[in-house]
């Protein structure tokens, strides 16, 4: 039997942004862990925002583990926060009540800066550096400093070694501040990497009395580049299938819900998300080939793929939620099916509406369109009214005939 250190890690009760929290336990295993042999375990949630002290106890939950590659035996255990019956969900454990899907990818882009005596690491006492401009993917002293890229290999390192889909690594535009990229397969598992990564960064700097500042725009209103988590996410609808009648009416989904999105986007947004430093205006949403300035960047090898692949949402913040922020995105996903589950029909031929009583509103299409798209996976969606409907049905006579089964 060997000892292994457990590292239990979850996320506070702190608002609007949740604190990494972390202890340790010792016990004895044959061989390297599995999920379904850790324990749950309790700790005091009056101390992080989650408890009162007249009745402090909360439960942790194991929900993924990793190896601890800075410890020898060790091990990185992601925990929910229960409720002392260790069965209901905390009402800070935003984890257990999101949206997930596998055949969901999500690659988050985690920005933020090094900071150390109160400013990002490289700045005066007082006043700026140089402008940005020769920071960005930048090599050399002048432009990295001395200790920056040491982190960052080591942090690199440090999440691979741990089996974390670790996928890169750059100095960003302002001095000081670096970005590192995480992928998943599902909102859940890309999320929980996120936030492990997080972990590993900052018990990393300890030791280089630097601290990781994660503030979208730590700078204020000057001319410096904020932070953000950009979301990149694909289904494998649009891996496999795409179109441009599907992304166009993906992207009405988006706008519709514009201040869904910014809800849970990350704190202090506006501040951000300005229209400048390649940010869109929070309360506008728009979409471009390649624009770092839009809402939503479509890559060119979305476009010449047929409108197949990934897009990038470069709205949220860096310090956002990835368990929200994944989502919301699905959220917005599920509201524009699949078009191969739709069954289109000529509306000169069966005179419908576009309006259905449905529990997925089909989006208003372009006026030049002849067709209608009418739902059925719940097998009640119909057109509101058509000739051929019968009284007290859920469904007009040439629909139903054409629904599948």
């Amino acid at each position: 039997m060997t000892k292994y250190k457990l590292e239990y890690i979850w996320l506070d009760g702190y608002a609007p942004v949740p604190n990494l929290r972390g202890k340790t336990q010792v016990k004895e295993f044959d061989t390297f862990p599995t999920l379904e042999q850790l324990p749950l375990w309790g700790f005091d949630g009056s101390s992080t925002m989650q408890a009162e002290g007249r009745s402090s106890d909360c439960v942790l939950k194991p929900v993924a583990i990793y190896p601890d590659p800075a410890r020898t035996n060790g091990a990185l255990v992601m925990c929910e926060v229960m409720m002392p019956d260790g069965v209901t969900p905390h009402s800070t454990n935003k984890r257990a009540t999101i949206l997930d899907d596998e055949g969901t990818w999500f690659g988050f882009e985690q920005e933020y800066f090094f900071y150390q005596d109160g400013r990002p690491l490289g700045f005066p006492e007082a006043g700026y550096p140089a402008p940005q401009g020769p920071y960005y993917t930048g090599v050399g002293f002048k432009n990295v400093g001395d200790v920056a890229r040491e982190i960052v290999e080591e942090h690199l390192d440090l999440c691979l070694a741990a089996g974390i889909n670790h996928e890169g690594i750059n100095a960003e535009v302002a001095k000081g501040q670096w970005e590192f990229q995480v992928f998943g397969k599902g909102s859940k598992k890309a999320a929980d990497e996120i936030w492990m990564a997080r972990y590993l960064l900052e018990r990393l700097t300890e030791k280089y009395g630097i601290d990781i500042e994660y503030h979208c725009k730590p700078l204020g209103d000057t001319d410096w580049n904020g932070s953000g988590m950009h979301c990149n996410f694909s289904t494998k609808y649009m891996r496999e299938v795409g179109g441009k009648e599907y992304f166009e009416a993906l992207m009405a989904a988006f706008e519709k819900n514009l201040l869904d999105h910014i809800a849970v986007y990350g704190p202090d947004n506006d501040k951000r998300l300005t229209g400048k430093h390649e940010t869109a205006p929070w309360n506008k949403f728009s979409y471009g080939v390649a624009d770092r300035g839009a809402s939503i960047r479509v890559p060119h090898s979305f476009v010449n793929n047929g409108y197949k692949g990934y897009l990038e949402d470069r709205r949220p913040n860096s310090q956002g939620d990835p368990y929200q922020i994944a989502s919301q995105v699905l959220a917005a996903l599920r509201l524009q099916p699949d078009l191969s589950t739709w069954r289109r029909f000529s509306d000169r031929r069966h005179d419908c509406v576009q309006r259905f009583d449905c529990s997925v509103q089909a989006p208003r299409r372009p006026r030049q369109w002849s067709v209608i798209l009418i739902e059925f996976r719940n097998c009640q969606a119909a057109a509101a009214r058509c000739p051929s409907r019968p009284a007290r049905t859920s469904a007009c006579a040439p629909c139903a005939r054409s629904r599948p089964s």
